[in-house]
């Protein structure tokens, strides 16, 4: 028997199909081991060893794929074609060998699309692992845990409430924030542009004023309202004839196929993807054998697909959109993956599979791959200058006519400055000819600051500097979401406070290690130890001789000294120049201390060096540091006690709090309440309120407002209660009913009583209202009869109302038909013992 082990059972599934009854194919399921989560996990002082631990959850497949190990003859690796497939089955073969399962002959096979002629290609032409490929990645895995490892205890210690760093997304987060930087130093300018809608045979174009009273303009030369309308003026007043015609022909060539960072940049801007979720589907098409492998930096296709492409063009339209010579394109990556093909179909005849945002990836790449052997297109580029009487003032017209579409008839790539340059169409004219002038407008502009980053430009920009691999952006930037130092709105990243911190730590007391150039030259050296050119254990020496003593000058240092190095550094943010020319550190509570950047227990904040007379404070990079805190509010004395109530801000936001130390009580202070005053927070620090007592059983009904919100509790069963007011104004009456109520949807009413996240609208085929919920395991879609859980490789923000209908379609498929249970085979009884007969 010969076992053969790859990453996924969908994988698995597949190519079992392709081989006969001798193989048997299992899944890892990924990886099934890393460097554990705890100092010691490698060791710089004995050449960088590294201490390997099973993942816990892969005990029960590690079990099963070492058995099936013990029977086999012959094991065959045929995880992906790549750096991380080959350290995964370098980990199987480890494991195995730990627990004396390896059989006597292993090989490792590779394939680039999940086909049956690739899988049976590659199963006749095995080689031995790639040792190159396998140092690279405990190159990077060690240089990553080392970075982690020891960077991110200096924060937590230097810089309360910090998260981790880690060595790429710190770069990455740098860009992010000099970008806002950028857009914080920009100022507007102020220009006004001249044009004139004109007319010529029944066809309307604009032309734009470049010459004025003789001088030549360019974009800021008007700078103010009264220059722009003596320019208006001059042409409104100016008869304008055509002067010259220039018409020149120009080309444009295809794009290459899909690379890894070229298909996560075109699914952002035209489908709308994040790059996580662009490989989460990939992934599910590269399986399913629709597509081939899609970690790759290489950008020339296999010769049969080539072929096959050309004859689909030809199929599909006619000879003249076929090139005479197959197209050839070079990657300019230097890494091992360079080898790999692009991304396309594995069958060009299929220009359509599966539906969803698998149909709208799939539809991508299908026409990507394409259009990289189509024809190029032909333009003819017409610029068209018209002058008045005098010849001072010159307007000019420019426009393109598309001669011959060839590949721009099937896909045409995008962008993310939108410019449509010289795209508008202009009627045919000659020397002499007058155009009708219809009107003139002068429009004023501002000059605009550079765009933040969208998930395209970001990846691209990241690919320019050499910074990460595509194959790691889409979890970098998962990385920089998940720790909440940056965020994303309408498909921009804006950089967070916490985010600005971090950087501006980083870039003061570890600059070299955030350069981007740097960053780029350590690229380099792995890329070299993948190919050989480098040992890995040098590498790493390198990076560490100087990387552990700046760490420890650093932990040396007092957090106060840090805090007002960085105080220094962000001085420009934290204490921008005022309108006024005041003071911007003058504090505008007391009016004489000076503001200055603090660190605390639970993070940075600005606090007035008066304290403790002013208790001025504004928290800075913490969660809801926004607007200021003057410190702890007096609400007024309670009645009964006679102690202060104040109103205090905290780590989790605003409270009340009555008393000192270890006896004073506290309460949140919920968001739905109007205006707190003395009277709301001493019902507040009230609570629990006791309703009364329940009719039936005897037991106390109370009221309160917990983590969740406002609610009911009787004899350990609960309610939701709809606002805060609920929670002192509820009678004996309605408790009892809602707690009947929540009782009958099953005992717990804040998960059956809630409020879908989306409702998705009605299924195509049975017209049922379907709504995305979220539950106790995660998302899920429901028609009302069927629920269906959400898989991970859709997100449910990008979850579109036909996927949800095939997800529900396929959970009611696979449901059991409804009747009895099959009853338990009953057991039989043990037999019975005989006696043994006692000796005489």
């Amino acid at each position: 028997m010969q076992l053969v082990i790859v990453e996924s059972p969908a994988k698995a599934k597949t190519i079992e199909k392709y081989l006969g009854s001798d193989f048997r194919v299992l899944a890892s399921y990924g990886h099934v081991r890393d460097l554990p989560a705890r100092d010691g996990s490698v060791d710089p002082d004995a050449d960088f060893a590294m201490e390997w631990e099973n993942y816990a959850d892969k005990s029960k497949q590690l079990k099963a794929i070492a058995d099936e190990a013990k029977k086999a003859d012959r094991l065959i690796l045929a995880t992906d074609p790549d750096r991380e497939g080959e350290a995964i089955s370098w980990h199987v073969q480890e494991v195995l060998r730990a627990r004396k399962a390896l059989p006597k002959e292993v090989e490792r096979v590779t394939f680039n699309a999940i086909t049956k002629p690739a899988v049976l290609h590659a199963m006749q032409h095995p080689r031995e692992l790639d040792t190159d490929l396998i140092d690279a990645y405990r190159a990077r895995r060690a240089l990553d845990y080392l970075v982690g490892f020891t960077l991110s205890p200096v924060l937590w210690r230097k810089l309360p409430g910090a998260k981790s760093a880690g060595r790429v997304q710190s770069v990455a987060l740098r860009l992010i924030v000099q970008r806002e930087r950028e857009i914080e130093a920009f100022r507007a300018q102020e220009y006004w542009s001249v044009t004139a809608a004109m007319e010529h045979d029944g066809t309307p174009f604009v032309a734009r004023l470049v010459q004025w009273d003789g001088k030549k303009l360019d974009r800021l030369s008007i700078g103010n309202e009264g220059d722009a309308l003596k320019a208006k003026q001059a042409v409104a007043e100016g008869r304008f004839s055509v002067q010259t015609v220039d018409t020149k022909p120009a080309g444009r060539n295809p794009p290459a196929p899909f690379t890894t960072s070229t298909l996560q940049q075109e699914a952002s801007r035209k489908l709308g993807f994040s790059a996580d979720h662009t490989m989460r589907i990939a992934q599910g098409l590269y399986e399913d054998g629709a597509i081939t492998y899609m970690r790759t930096d290489g950008v020339q296709m296999d010769g049969s697909a080539i072929s096959a492409a050309r004859l689909a063009i030809a199929n599909r339209y006619d000879a003249s959109y076929v090139p005479d010579k197959p197209r050839q394109y070079t990657a300019k990556a230097k890494n091992a993956q360079e080898a790999h093909e692009a991304i396309r179909p594995t069958d060009f005849a299929k220009d359509r599979v599966g539906g969803g945002d698998h149909a709208r990836l799939y539809d991508l790449i299908w026409k990507r791959a394409l259009a990289s052997q189509m024809a190029s297109a032909r333009m003819e580029r017409t610029t068209v200058e018209l002058a008045d009487g005098t010849g001072r003032n010159v307007l000019r017209a420019t426009g393109q006519v598309v001669l011959f579409p060839g590949y721009l008839a099937l896909y045409e790539e995008g962008s993310d400055d939108n410019q449509d340059e010289d795209a508008r169409r202009l009627p045919r004219m000659r020397e002499g000819d007058a155009p009708a002038k219809k009107g003139v407008d002068a429009e004023q502009h501002f000059t605009q600051p550079p765009p933040r980053f969208s998930e395209a430009s970001l990846v691209k920009r990241m690919e320019e500097l050499g910074i990460g691999r595509p194959s790691t952006y889409a979890s970098i930037i998962k990385t920089l979401k998940d720790r909440m130092y940056v965020r994303v709105e309408k498909n921009r990243f804006f950089a967070e406070e916490s985010g600005r911190l971090v950087t501006a730590f980083l870039e003061r007391f570890f600059e070299r290690y955030v350069g981007f150039d740097y960053t780029a030259e350590l690229e380099e050296e792995l890329d070299d130890v993948s190919g050989g050119r480098a040992q890995w254990q040098a590498v790493l020496e390198a990076f560490w001789r100087d990387f552990k003593p700046r760490t420890a000058e650093v932990m040396e240092q007092k957090p106060s000294e840090v805090t007002a190095a960085l105080d220094l550094f962000l001085a420009d943010y934290l204490f921008p120049d005022k309108a006024d020319g005041s003071d911007p550190r003058l504090c505008p509570n007391c009016g004489e201390g000076k503001l200055a950047l603090r660190g605390g227990k639970f993070g940075a904040f600005i606090a007035c060096s008066n304290y403790p007379e002013c208790k001025y404070t504004r928290r800075f990079a913490q969660p809801g540091g926004e607007g200021e805190d003057t410190g702890p509010e007096g609400l007024g004395k309670d009645p009964e006690t006679g102690l202060e109530v104040e109103r205090k801000s905290g780590r989790f936001g605003p409270y009340i709090q009555l008393g000192e130390g270890k006896d004073a009580k506290r309460a949140s202070i919920p968001k739905d309440i109007p205006e707190l005053d003395l009277e709301w927070a001493l019902k507040l620090l009230s609570l629990p309120r006791t309703i009364g007592t329940h009719p039936e059983s005897g037991e106390p009904i109370t009221a309160s407002i917990g983590r969740y919100g406002p609610y009911l509790a009787h004899a350990g069963k609960y309610a939701r209660l709809t606002s805060t007011s609920d929670v002192f104004e509820t009678g004996m009456n309605a408790a009892v009913v809602k707690l009947a109520e929540a009782a009958a949807g099953g005992g717990r009413p804040q998960r059956g009583a809630q409020a879908p996240l989306k409702i998705l609208g009605l299924h195509p085929r049975s017209e049922a209202e379907i709504k995305l919920m979220e539950g106790r395991y995660g998302a899920y879609v429901t028609d009302g009869t069927t629920n269906a859980t959400l898989p991970k490789s859709i997100e449910k923000d990008a979850l579109t109302l036909e996927e949800a209908a095939q997800l529900i379609d396929a959970r009611a498929a696979a449901a059991p038909a409804k009747g009895k249970k099959k009853a338990p085979a009953k057991k039989k009884a043990p037999a019975k013992k005989v006696a043994a007969k006692k000796k005489a």
